[in-house]
């Protein structure tokens, strides 16, 4: 079950919306439709509640159960940097009219309990409550959780069941939609992760390497039995640094790995470097904190998980011939 709290009102200080502006920088925000598109908050539709989630992935997820029944929106656009991303105060103020907000929480959204705090007697939902963390291996956050679970395709069910049981103690009176949409969703999370452990098993035991910048694909790792490898854990001040790209050039000859990838929503320069200086090659970029916009590779959950395995398995067998 998702962990669901009513947040106590806070002690309200009266700003300008110059000076909000000042701190948190310009809008960002997402259409509430099955697409990765940019608008601002949308107004009331039939009355219908409106549901607010920290990232694309899990406005995706979340739609899905929902079908028509509520207006579901992202804070954060296609292609944002979900870790260290900086509210607006138009963020703030969707939020304030939002029923509901959703999180992915084990760390991913520092800045997650803040921004909340701005908001007064709106429910929020843990979406990663009961999944089993791995823990990071390495870094500045070791031992912590690592928070990108719905890379599993296993772990988005929980995630899944949590919407579900969040959307029918927000509006019981559709919770027959909600069940039946969570089930149909999950048999689709079931047939993609097939279909990627499908798609691995082209690779030879010798080829199942997959190296990164961000150590975001651990769950994946796991489910298909890849080993892993990547500059840094998590998405922070300290990336691409020459410990970190000498480390993995070390892990890179000393396996003779023929490809390397980075993620969308950071720079590649170092792990382009780390390509380089070990004879491999860089083979393209994955998805993992954003979807992508319509009309490009990830517009939705499914095609991420789609598109990373396609990627990383081009990449691969490519470059070991």
């Amino acid at each position: 079950m998702a962990a669901i709290k009513k947040l106590k009102p806070p002690v309200f200080i009266m700003l300008s919306m110059l000076a909000l502006t000042t701190v948190f920088g310009c809008t960002q925000s997402l259409k509430p439709e099955d697409t990765a598109q940019v608008q601002t908050s949308s107004p009331r539709v039939d009355g219908k509640k409106k549901v607010l989630t920290t990232f694309t992935i899990l406005a995706d997820m979340a739609r899905n159960v929902a079908g028509d029944k509520l207006v579901v929106e992202s804070i954060t656009r296609p292609g944002a940097e979900i870790h260290d991303y900086e509210p607006t105060p138009s963020d703030i103020k969707r939020a304030q009219e939002a029923d509901l907000v959703l999180f992915n929480g084990l760390g991913l959204e520092r800045w997650f309990e803040k921004f909340m705090g701005s908001v007064r007697n709106v429910t929020s939902a843990n979406l990663s409550e009961g999944v089993q963390p791995i823990a990071i291996a390495s870094g500045a956050y070791l031992n912590k959780p690592n928070p990108h679970a719905w890379m599993s395709p296993n772990d988005a069910a929980i995630y899944v069941e949590n919407i579900r049981s969040s959307f029918v103690k927000l509006d019981p009176a559709n919770e027959a939609t909600y069940n039946a949409n969570a089930k149909a969703y999950i048999q689709k999370l079931q047939q993609v992760s097939q279909e990627v452990k499908t798609q691995l098993a082209t690779l030879s035991p010798t080829q199942r390497y997959l190296v990164t910048c961000e150590g975001a694909f651990s769950y994946m790792a796991r489910d298909y039995g890849l080993q892993e490898a990547y500059l840094w854990a998590v998405n922070s001040e300290q990336e691409g640094t020459p410990q970190q790209i000498a480390r993995v050039i070390d892990t890179v000859r000393k396996n003779k790995i023929p490809a390397v990838f980075c993620e969308t929503t950071v720079s590649d320069k170092a792990q382009r470097q780390v390509a380089r200086e070990s004879n491999s090659t860089f083979a393209g970029v994955l998805y993992v904190d954003s979807l992508s916009e319509v009309g490009k590779p990830a517009a939705t959950f499914l095609d991420l998980q789609r598109y990373n395995a396609s990627t990383l398995v081009q990449g691969l067998l490519s470059k070991s011939k």
